[in-house]
């Protein structure tokens, strides 16, 4: 009776009121709204004419509709899809990598076993609050590493995040038990063995969760080209959209191989619409893979969550 009772006061902080759902449903649609209403306005000037934006501005629903910047992309068929192979080319090599990465040293440290893991986890604690900045980081990229016009520089600074690492430590720290690490050892196998055939498989939510960070970061980074990447070869479709949006004649200087005259091009170019219909093509894949990580990404944010 004293434990139904216990368990009834706990309910009663659980609930809330029809008013509080209301005010809480209220806010995440105007959340909701406050994502979605950029997508459209982006969309809608992707599609709309550019003489009309010269005259007018910007308007949520396209009243002068045109596919001119889609058909323009199209024509620029080799620069687009080169900047699309290296994003992709970036965004799985890297996500498979930091995966790898990440989950081995987050499993390390959350082994109570293990030596060195208070040493290790202040290692990587530190860094998410004190960095080198900027010039160090770019020194040892570029001259220690020689990683400059070279597109491991697109992919190493960004595999392994503090935040990351810890989010896995507590994951396989709170969610795996120490007895079926210990029934693995007994049956003699090795630690790479426990750990890829029997630790990952069941470690699916905090994978897709890391997953989608880095799935995330890498596909939207623009800055690593900025800093490390001269060779317009190696350009990613963000590291494009940066120049567009700082540089409307980026997308001019391969007219000489196109066979059009500089002028003729620029004069051309729908500017504004083509900037917003390449921002289409970046949001649209990373938009359709979400709902097939959406659950995983919930779970292994919330489990991993739970303890310190």
């Amino acid at each position: 009776m004293a434990k139904r009772t216990y368990q009834s006061g706990l309910e009663k902080f659980n609930r809330t009121s029809n008013g509080i759902n209301a005010v809480f449903t209220l806010i995440f649609i105007l959340m909701a709204i406050a994502c979605v209403v950029p997508v459209i306005v982006v969309l809608s000037i992707s599609l709309t004419d550019e003489s009309y934006i010269r005259e007018t501005g910007y308007s949520i629903l396209p009243t002068a509709l045109s596919a001119d910047a889609y058909a323009y992309i199209a024509k620029q068929g080799t620069m687009i899809l080169r900047a699309l192979g290296v994003s992709l080319l970036v965004t799985v090599v890297g996500t498979v990598l930091g995966v790898l990465l990440t989950t081995t040293m987050g499993y390390v440290i959350s082994r109570p076993g293990y030596k060195l893991k208070n040493f290790l986890t202040w290692v990587v604690f530190i860094p998410m609050v004190f960095n080198g900045g900027l010039v160090s980081s770019y020194f040892i990229n570029t001259n220690f590493l020689g990683l400059k016009n070279s597109v491991w520089a697109l992919i190493l600074p960004l595999a392994v995040s503090s935040f990351n690492v810890i989010i896995c430590k507590t994951f396989f720290r709170s969610t795996i038990p120490d007895g079926l690490t210990e029934s693995a050892e007994i049956d003699g196998a090795s630690q790479f063995r426990t750990f890829f055939s029997i630790i990952l498989p069941i470690s699916l939510p905090v994978l897709a969760t890391i997953g989608l960070f880095l799935c995330f970061g890498y596909w939207n980074d623009w800055f690593q080209s900025m800093l490390y990447i001269d060779n317009q070869n190696l350009y990613s479709l963000q590291a494009l959209l940066n120049s567009l949006m700082s540089n409307a004649d980026a997308l001019a200087r391969n007219s000489i191989s196109m066979g059009i005259s500089f002028a003729e091009l620029v004069a051309t170019m729908p500017k504004e619409s083509a900037r917003m219909a390449v921002a289409i093509l970046i949001v649209l894949p990373v938009a359709c893979a979400y709902p097939f990580f959406q659950r995983y990404f919930i779970t292994g944010l919330t489990i991993g969550a739970v303890k310190g």
